[in-house]
């Protein structure tokens, strides 16, 4: 598969079009192969008992599903998620970041089918695996 945007021009549109989740991620590797993204560890994002809720590895997944997509297929900001199904395998590691791993397995004209992997940095076992399914808006 092409890559259709860079990693600077990923980072500026992810600012761009989700102002209120600057500073959250950070975007590591951006090839064919996939992406490595980070969820920045901050204390919002946890959960009692001192480890990273469920909603905030979610939210990672997404994005990175998200990213992968707009990737290959270019800046479309009004690409959605139709689906996602995400097993929670481990405990993640407090007070260190979580990371994101994403492959686009099938890119369709319509639909995008990503994997991601969820570790705590420092971890080799994943924490959580994500499939997601993304709606490409149709070209105008």
């Amino acid at each position: 598969m092409t890559v259709k945007v860079g990693l600077e021009e990923m980072r500026e549109f992810l600012d761009e079009v989700f102002p209120q989740v600057r500073g959250t991620f950070g975007i590591d590797r951006m090839d064919a192969g996939g992406v490595t993204m980070r969820l920045y560890n901050h204390d919002r994002h946890l959960r009692p008992g001192g480890t990273v809720s469920g909603p905030a590895m979610f939210m990672l997944a997404d994005v990175a599903a998200y990213v992968a997509t707009m990737m290959l297929v270019g800046k479309q900001a009004l690409a959605v998620t139709t689906n996602c199904s995400i097993d929670f395998m481990r405990k993640p590691a407090a007070g260190v970041d979580l990371l994101a791993m994403a492959e686009v397995l099938k890119l369709g004209k319509a639909l995008s089918v990503t994997d991601v992997r969820l570790y705590s940095e420092g971890m080799n076992a994943p924490v959580a695996r994500a499939t997601l399914t993304y709606s490409i808006p149709p070209a105008r």
